[in-house]
C-alpha cells in the first residue's frame, strides 16, 4: 500500500493528500522561485485536494494554462491546476505545505523552468 502524506496550507482551510513521491522539484521559473515551491506532480503521482477548494484564489498569466491556487484567507500556495478538460486535468501540489518531518525525507529535484526545462541534477 502506498503511504499518503497530508498537508494543508497555514490556517488549515486547503488540505490534501499525495502518496508519497520519490522526489520534489524545485523550479527556477520565474513564479516557482519567487512563491518558494516544492511540486510534485499529479499525475505521475497521486494526490487530491480534500477540503477548500472553494477557499482558493487563483491566478494565472501569459498563456493562462496554469492557474496557481493560494488560500483566501492566509495566501498559501497550495497548488496548481491545469487544463480546462477533466480528462486532460494535472495539477500540482506544494509540499511545502508537509510537515518538516515528512518532507526532509524526500530528495529534491533541481529543474530548469527559467530556461531549458530540463533538470539541473
Amino acid at each position: 500500500m502506498t503511504e499518503k502524506l497530508k498537508g494543508s496550507c497555514h490556517c488549515g482551510a486547503v488540505t490534501f493528500e499525495v502518496a508519497r513521491p520519490e522526489h520534489v522539484v524545485s523550479c527556477n521559473c520565474s513564479i516557482c522561485r519567487r512563491y518558494a515551491t516544492l511540486w510534485t506532480h499529479c499525475p505521475p503521482v497521486e494526490g487530491a485536494i480534500l477540503t477548500g477548494s472553494d477557499q482558493v484564489t487563483r491566478y494565472s498569466w501569459g498563456d493562462r494554462t496554469i492557474e496557481f491556487c493560494a488560500c483566501r484567507t492566509c495566501g498559501c500556495i497550495t497548488h496548481w491546476v491545469s487544463g480546462k478538460d477533466a480528462d486532460q486535468q494535472r495539477m500540482a501540489l506544494n509540499l511545502r505545505m508537509l510537515s518538516p518531518s515528512d518532507l526532509n525525507t524526500i530528495p529534491v529535484r533541481h529543474f530548469d523552468g527559467a530556461d531549458s526545462w530540463t533538470y539541473l541534477d
